[in-house]
């Protein structure tokens, strides 16, 4: 099965589950602070602030020509007004190594973390929050800018919203629908600003925003709820990203809806380590979706599996890829797959017990060990396509 020209073949990290160290950020707190749900910090995560030139050979040497990862805010500016330069020169480094190695570093300016500073003066709820997300843009692309070649705003404002604001397992660890609703206005309106800040130059990287997405399928009178969950999950960001250059699908499961709420694991599906069902075919709705809804060109910007099976793995992908192809065979603009995640890394709440990475990383030493799915992966993204039968 092949794919077309062009077709961008990628894996992903985020800075604050790579790098370590991130103690500037509202995270960091979050996980040291007691009676939170994190089962562990972050630490040295996979100490990729000093590792990433061998992060970037493995994903040459294996296969990929787009590497995703996110630049953190509260290195680059630690207390609100004061820019960290050495900060900013170590990401332009990585963008860099990127093009030395001949891959397109896909820039992604906000990914779950805030600094500690904004967090104290409200978060997302500041009144400010989104001018002070699009100073940061603006500062930050120009020192990189001409570098980027893809730029993704926020990453999931749907995720930090519901998690943060409702289910109270991100920061700032509450439970309020009305706050929820607010600062997913404040998200709307930071990637509005972050476009318009990330256009002014230099450079001309594609923009848009990264949105989790799942494929809703509503049961016999759970059409009405599913319809409204979906709309408030992800009807209020696709229809905020009117002239962006694409929208980015982040896709790892379904959600099966009935008449009395959201319905659990169908018995016979296999779960993966999160407690959701391994369902690969909801990659091919969601983009789908994602394409009818927003008008733009679609890239799958996130989507793996947390196992410790790394032939599930490959199963995974062979399935989603079948369904990329489906979609490029109907005319959907898919531009490309990014695999979550390059690297066995810090998943939150969650610590390091789930395990997404196409490569290991001992926890003592941080040797990188790539996995079988990685070489599989890898050679597909060489060739343009391949046997999905893994």
């Amino acid at each position: 099965m092949s794919f077309p020209d062009g077709f961008l073949w990628g894996t992903a990290t985020a800075a604050h589950q790579i790098e370590g160290g991130n103690a500037t950020s509202d995270w960091w707190e979050f996980e040291h602070r007691p009676g939170t749900p994190c089962l562990e910090p972050s630490g040295d995560a996979c100490d990729s602030w000093h590792r990433w030139p061998e992060d970037l050979d493995l994903c040459a040497v294996l296969g990929f020509g787009t590497y995703r990862f996110s630049i953190e805010w509260s290195r680059i500016e630690p207390a609100e007004g004061e820019w960290s330069r050495a900060a900013l020169d170590h990401y332009r480094r990585i963008c860099d190594g990127c093009r030395e190695r001949g891959l397109v570093p896909m820039v992604t300016f906000h990914h779950f973390t805030s600094p500690r500073w904004l967090a104290e003066r409200g978060g997302w709820e500041a009144p400010d929050a989104p001018e002070r997300f699009a100073r940061f843009c603006q500062r930050a692309a120009a020192a990189l800018g001409d570098l980027v070649g893809w730029a993704c705003t926020i990453n999931e404002p749907n995720v930090v919203a519901l998690m943060g604001y409702v289910l109270g397992a991100f920061p700032p660890g509450v439970h309020d629908q009305d706050r929820r609703r607010r600062v997913d206005d404040a998200l709307v309106r930071g990637h509005r600003l972050a476009v318009e800040a990330l256009r002014s130059g230099p450079g001309s990287a594609p923009v848009g925003l990264t949105l989790s997405m799942s494929d809703y399928q509503a049961l016999p009178g759970g059409e009405a709820l599913a319809d409204r969950l979906r709309h408030q999950s992800e009807d209020v960001y696709l229809q905020a990203t009117g002239g962006d250059d694409f929208v980015g699908v982040q896709t790892y499961t379904r959600i099966r809806v009935g008449p009395d709420g959201m319905l659990g694991p169908e018995p016979g599906v296999p779960v993966t380590q999160m407690g959701y069902e391994l369902w690969p075919e909801a990659v091919e709705a969601t983009v789908r979706r994602a394409a009818a809804v927003s008008g733009l060109p679609v890239l799958v910007t996130e989507t793996g599996v947390g196992t410790a099976e790394d032939g599930d793995r490959i199963a995974y992908f062979s399935r989603v890829l079948q369904g990329v192809r489906r979609c490029l065979d109907d005319g959907v603009d898919v531009g490309g797959l990014v695999a979550w995640s390059l690297l066995d890394n810090f998943e939150w709440t969650l610590g390091y017990q789930p395990t997404f990475g196409l490569v290991a990383v001992d926890r003592r030493t941080f040797e990188r060990r790539p996995k079988p799915s990685a070489h599989w992966l890898g050679e597909l993204a060489r060739h343009g396509g391949g046997d999905l039968a893994g």
